[in-house]
């Protein structure tokens, strides 16, 4: 059983259940450490998407380090439980939309809102990977903001593009099994014209 923890920020120390069952592996405290390290490590505000919910510790390590608000979305009803009463635990309900949802259907969805994100985490399923896809979606539908960053956690023998739509590899890491890619918006890509 892996002890999954907030790493960092106002709610560091709190530990969090994982998802009960073979079919979800939450990220490693290590590698959630890396990533945010990357990332932030903190932030000041913004509003970030966590599409494969999982038990939600990437999503609340966020609202943890000052990300204001995540949208937590995942298909599997026991992740739904587990990442609410996750964010119970650390007492961020109010901070959090939680849906129980496809991650191609919640980007529709989504795109519908006109939201954007400072950040937006993919760590699907290694067996599933659909993250050219997902980041291509995201790049059509300009669901980042201008400095905002998708995180794609996926098996380190994945290669993923160069860049995907505007969205450009910045960043690849590996950590054992595990490859960690970061895309950020083209230097100098200002969206579309008004």
């Amino acid at each position: 059983m892996i002890v999954v923890r907030v790493v960092s920020g106002v709610k560091k120390g709190l530990h969090l259940k994982a998802v009960p069952g073979t079919s979800t592996r939450p990220t490693t405290d290590k590698v959630k450490e890396a990533i945010f390290n990357i990332i932030g490590p903190y932030f000041d505000g913004g509003v970030g998407l966590d599409l494969f919910g999982g038990s939600g510790g990437l999503g609340i390590e966020a609202l943890s380090r000052g990300i204001d608000k995540m949208i937590f979305v995942d298909r599997d009803q026991k992740a739904i439980q587990t990442i609410k009463g996750n964010l119970e635990t650390c007492r961020l309900l109010d901070q959090a939309e939680v849906y129980r949802n496809d991650a191609v259907r919640a980007l529709k969805a989504i795109v519908k809102r006109d939201i954007k994100f400072d950040v937006i985490f993919l760590d699907p399923p290694y067996k599933q990977q659909k993250l050219t896809e997902l980041i291509e979606e995201i790049s059509k539908h300009q669901l980042l903001t201008s400095d905002g960053v998708v995180i794609a956690e996926h098996d380190s023998e994945v290669l993923l593009e160069k860049s995907i739509g505007n969205l450009e590899l910045v960043r690849h890491e590996e950590y054992g099994i595990i490859g960690v890619s970061l895309y950020r918006y083209e230097e100098g890509w200002e969206g579309e014209q008004k």
